[in-house]
């Protein structure tokens, strides 16, 4: 039994629009309840995957030149058509489209832009390894323009960004920039329901995630790192958590603490993650829940995009941590 009053997330959306922007016209929570409504389709397709042909390849590869799932596909329509239909969204880019979708209906008045990753670690969809849909929402001026004048816009200037994990439990955490929330699905209701109110990562935690079988083609400071780490000479026990699903291990990481660690490697020299749908809303929840994102050398947030699917190295997780992992990237 709840023991407080059950706040859906619509309802929390429109307390803090109404508490910080009592003159606001309702919009961005009817943005924000299309991504609810698609993830929620995308929740029950997840979980019916092994029963309905779902799983496995769909015969084709996407601009990343990855193979995409059947479910990928399924997800990605899924949120275009969603979003598509609330009006106010002018365009959006997905992992999944080489270009950015324009919404002819709402280009000219659409004060929004949506980024996302549809279904972020679906290869890893076949063997239930937990999956997440990761989301980024920025506002543009209306008008008619070059469509990648309004998607390239720094992760400072997001306006609300987070993501679903379809594990056991479908959840949802997002942030508007004041702080961090978690809901969860209640499937009896079909409702999100508050069960993370005001997310704080811990300054310092005793894991660490990273794909370790890259650990030789890691640059000299990140090695260091993981050996100080693996020593016993960090102040306390670290332990190795790697799923391999980017939401799953930073939901880990936001909620227990630790780093999370995806560095350049030598084939990904630059990074491997996606900025502007992958590290961006990371970033952006990171910090709001106290902790830090960073590239190895500079914020996540204020790094300058250049293109839809540019990549990047991302750290993110404990203030301690990363500062001390930092420290010896500098040195």
């Amino acid at each position: 039994m709840h023991n407080s009053p059950l706040m859906t997330v619509e309802q929390h959306i429109l307390e803090e629009q109404r508490r910080r922007f009592p003159r606001a016209s309702g919009e961005f929570s009817w943005l924000l309840s299309g991504i609810t409504y698609a993830t929620k389709i995308i929740a029950s397709q997840v979980r019916r995957a092994g029963l309905v042909n779902i799983l496995g390849s769909a015969g084709q590869t996407n601009v990343q030149g990855e193979t995409q799932q059947k479910l990928d596909v399924i997800a990605n329509q899924t949120l275009l058509q969603c979003l598509g239909n609330r009006g106010n969204v002018a365009i959006m880019a997905s992992e999944e489209n080489e270009e950015p979708v324009m919404v002819p209906r709402d280009f000219e008045g659409g004060k929004h832009v949506v980024i996302f990753d549809p279904l972020d670690g679906s290869s890893n969809i076949d063997v239930n390894v937990s999956v997440g849909t990761i989301f980024s929402i920025l506002g543009r001026e209306p008008g008619q323009r070059d469509p990648m004048i309004d998607v390239l816009q720094s992760g400072y200037r997001q306006q609300a960004a987070g993501y679903v994990v379809y594990g056991s439990s479908t959840m949802l955490v997002y942030t508007t920039g004041n702080g961090v929330h978690g809901f969860t699905l209640d499937p009896s209701i079909g409702a999100y329901l508050l069960s993370h109110e005001n997310i704080q990562m811990p300054p310092r935690g005793n894991t660490y995630s990273v794909n370790e079988a890259n650990t030789d083609s890691f640059p000299h400071g990140y090695r260091r790192f993981l050996a100080h780490l693996r020593s016993g000479n960090a102040g306390r026990a670290y332990s190795s958590r790697y799923i391999g699903s980017l939401v799953a291990d930073f939901h880990r990481t936001l909620l227990k603490g630790g780093i999370f660690l995806y560095p350049p490697t030598k084939q990904y020299a630059g990074g491997k993650l996606r900025l502007m749908y992958e590290a961006n809303p990371i970033a952006f929840l990171a910090e709001q829940a106290g902790g830090v994102a960073t590239d190895g050398t500079r914020r996540v947030l204020e790094i300058p995009p250049t293109s839809l699917h540019q990549r990047t190295p991302l750290i993110a997780g404990s203030r301690e941590d990363v500062e001390l992992l930092m420290k010896m990237v500098a040195e």
